[in-house]
């Protein structure tokens, strides 16, 4: 199967570790040019010397924390350099705890970095999309959009918003060339989940190791998923094999899900 990536532009978001990582690796060996986006430069800097065809790909330093640079410094790369054909939206998730006991300034904050950057990246990068006709706009949330995560009440709430803005979006831009989908990972193998365990463990006065048989053993497969099995249905999304795949939450989480 040819995904057919060659010469395509892809902007990455969160591709220092974990799914965003595992994706712009596979976007890489399929022949796409990336653009890593991170805060740690030094991080991104070793990434980026990792990726096949090393020479190809480049990065932004940029903090979600802070949209306004965010913008400044797209704007700055797509004036300077290149439009992008492909957006991978993918930022760490909200801290973990009940959603009664949160502040307002815990909603603000997963606001802005989620669906308020997400907004940034499509409004700065979909002009170029249009005009090639060709547009790919991913974004990975979670399986909270189906079915929510208990101790994840900030989480679950921003992430089904983003699912909201994207269905609606995919209904604007489809017309152009642009399909706008999302990805959910079930229980993938990152530092999130690990650090998720380690707060439940701190909480319940079960060891970590506990945690982990019983979350394992909760998904009909008994395992978590790989940040590169999170990648694979990323990147067929990115690819002209799904022109046709518009506006879907596509899980993949070993069958976690309860509902159809």
């Amino acid at each position: 199967m040819n995904f057919n990536l060659k010469n395509k532009y892809a902007l990455v978001c969160g591709s220092t570790s974990g799914i965003g990582k595992a994706t712009a690796f596979l976007l890489a060996e399929e022949g796409a040019k990336i653009t890593l986006v991170a805060r740690n430069e030094d991080k991104l800097k070793q990434v980026c010397a990792e990726l096949p065809n090393a020479n190809l790909h480049d990065y932004i330093v940029a903090d979600f924390s802070n949209p306004n640079d965010l913008q400044n410094k797209l704007e700055t790369y797509c004036t300077t350099q290149h439009g992008f054909h492909i957006l991978v939206n993918n930022t760490g998730g909200p801290a973990a705890g009940p959603i009664y006991s949160a502040t307002l300034d815990a909603f603000e904050i997963a606001f802005t970095q989620h669906l308020k950057c997400n907004h940034i990246l499509v409004q700065t990068l979909a002009p170029f999309m249009k005009e090639v006709n060709y547009g790919r706009i991913i974004n990975v949330i979670s399986t909270s959009v189906k079915q929510p995560i208990d101790g994840l009440g900030v989480s679950n709430t921003i992430r089904g918003a983003v699912a909201s803005w994207s269905k609606t979006l995919s209904n604007e831009l489809g017309e152009f060339g642009i399909t706008v989908n999302n990805v959910l990972p079930g229980s993938t193998a990152t530092q999130r989940l690990f650090d998720i365990f380690k707060d439940t463990a701190r909480i319940t006065g079960q060891t970590e190791a506990e945690i982990i048989e019983e979350s394992a053993k909760s998904i009909p497969v008994h395992r978590f998923a790989t940040p590169e099995e999170i990648a694979n249905a990323i990147v067929f999304l990115a690819s002209e094999l799904a022109s046709y795949i518009n506006g879907i939450n596509l899980p993949v989480d070993g069958g976690r899900i309860k509902s159809l």
